[in-house]
């Protein structure tokens, strides 16, 4: 049945104004707008456009000279898949995803506990958070001479002081990876240590007073009362340093190359050899839209099992 001259002038009008406010909005915030529009202009070059063409790469050959584009579809995917390298490097950056994790994620916690109990806390956060403004290859650069294999090296000059022989610590396969993990926990640890302290020093102190006043310990105070507290961080940061991990790339590149026998070889590292020492971009762009695909669907999925159930 159709709509009566009132009814449609009424909703012609309803629409009208509904124009007129969101005209109106736009007039109010164009000024943010116009403030905002050279960020989103340089996010768009040198973010959301690179990503787009890498993703288109990863289904292409590309000549070197980047002058001759051919389509070969899952071709490149078929061809990192199938290099040997490829499970091998995912087994390497997994084994030390876990251990990193394992210990990495506690040592942060265990800190700013710590800290947040002693006296002179701002000396004790800046001792911790020191290493963190080091850039990374100035890192590596630095315990590379810590882990010198002969026994000036200062790890193995320790290791002398209890009658211990010198440890070829990045020469082998066995040790190679572990070291590296201690030199990415040494790094990185007193980043998210500040970030746990600034949530414990959140958490209302009338919690503690109850605490005690039921007669609970420092153990039971830590673990009923302040651990639940900073749960939620806890989780956010695990998903952080599960990503960051994945992506290892500085430390053995610098500190090994991938040896020995590719026991330190990582996915990223990979990428930048397909990319940058074998000039295959196509191959490269490949590896690097799998390795967005198991992180994002990683992410995806942690973040429907725990955090969002905590809400």
């Amino acid at each position: 049945m159709a709509q009566s001259e009132p009814v449609r002038q009424q909703t012609l009008n309803a629409e009208e104004r509904r124009r007129r406010r969101l005209w109106a909005v736009i007039k109010y915030n164009l000024q943010a707008y116009l403030f905002l529009l050279p960020a989103i202009i340089l996010f768009a070059m040198f973010n959301w456009y690179p990503t787009l063409q890498g993703f288109l790469l990863s289904f292409k050959k590309v000549d070197p000279t980047f002058e001759h584009h051919t389509w070969v579809g899952l071709e490149n995917f078929k061809r990192v898949i199938g290099d040997p390298l490829f499970w091998i490097s995912w087994k390497n950056v997994l084994f030390y995803t876990v251990v990193a994790i394992s210990f990495g994620y506690v040592v942060p916690v265990i800190m700013a506990i710590a800290v947040n109990e002693m006296r002179w806390q701002g000396y004790f956060r800046l001792a911790f958070y020191l290493p963190v403004i080091l850039p990374a290859v100035v890192t590596a650069l630095l315990w590379r001479f810590i882990f010198d294999p002969r026994p000036v090296g200062l790890a193995n000059a320790f290791l002398g002081l209890f009658g211990l022989g010198p440890s070829p610590w990045l020469q082998s396969a066995r040790t190679a990876m572990p070291s590296i993990w201690i030199v990415t926990t040494w790094a990185g640890a007193g980043g998210a240590m500040l970030m746990y302290v600034a949530a414990l020093q959140g958490i209302p102190p009338e919690l503690y007073d109850a605490a005690e006043i039921d007669g609970a310990n420092l153990w039971r105070r830590i673990w009923h009362v302040t651990l639940p507290q900073i749960r939620f961080l806890m989780l956010l940061t695990l998903v952080g340093q599960f990503v960051g991990n994945i992506q290892l790339f500085t430390e053995p590149f610098v500190l090994t190359g991938g040896g020995p026998v590719n026991a330190t070889v990582t996915p990223v590292m990979m990428l930048y050899k397909y990319g940058f020492t074998f000039g295959d971009y196509g191959a490269a762009s490949a590896w690097g839209l799998l390795m967005f695909l198991f992180l994002a669907a990683f992410s995806i999925y942690y973040m429907r099992m725990t955090i969002f159930r905590l809400k």
